[in-house]
């Protein structure tokens, strides 16, 4: 049998298995913690909404209707408390967005430059482009699994990782000298 579809796990954790929720959290907590990081721009930081977000839907995951949309879901809630903790100045405002890679982040929390482009790249990304390139590279799922989680063709999913790739080394070539 194989690895078990956010769907399925979301029902197991819901029929009382919570260490099912542990599958879902490392199955999504790179692309959580990029979104935390895309909008505080401190790894630490950023890690300690990581982790909130994670116990919030924990909470709130008898209210998710999608239950496939699990990673979607997660990562929409990690950008709304990763602005929350912005306003709650958790974070200096003058530090910005940066990239995900932890090799990249500095003593004090902060990511090098190089990180910082390429995940401003990303973000100017359409939302779509967004989601396939986060599964793909971020959380390292093939482009099968990328057509089974969003509903969308292979072919359509492949379109997108090139056009995605694409735009990226575009806008990174304006970018690096």
């Amino acid at each position: 049998m194989g690895m078990p579809s956010d769907s399925e796990l979301v029902q197991i954790v819901l029929d009382g298995d919570r260490q099912a929720y542990g599958r879902l959290f490392e199955r999504h907590e790179r692309s959580v913690l990029a979104v935390a990081l895309a909008v505080l721009g401190n790894y630490h930081t950023a890690q300690d909404v990581s982790q909130d977000t994670f116990v919030i839907a924990y909470t709130r995951l008898r209210g998710l209707r999608k239950r496939a949309a699990f990673g979607a879901w997660v990562r929409k809630i990690a950008r709304h408390e990763a602005i929350a903790a912005r306003r709650r100045g958790r974070q200096s405002q003058n530090v910005e967005p940066v990239g995900p890679d932890p090799s990249a982040v500095s003593d004090d929390g902060t990511i090098d430059e190089r990180a910082r482009l390429l995940l401003d790249a990303v973000i100017r990304l359409p939302k779509h482009e967004q989601v396939v390139l986060t599964l793909h590279y971020f959380e390292g799922h093939p482009v099968k699994t990328i057509s089974e989680m969003t509903g969308r063709p292979v072919g359509t999913v492949t379109m997108q990782l090139s056009r995605a790739r694409s735009r990226l080394r575009e806008w990174l070539k304006e970018n690096v000298t």
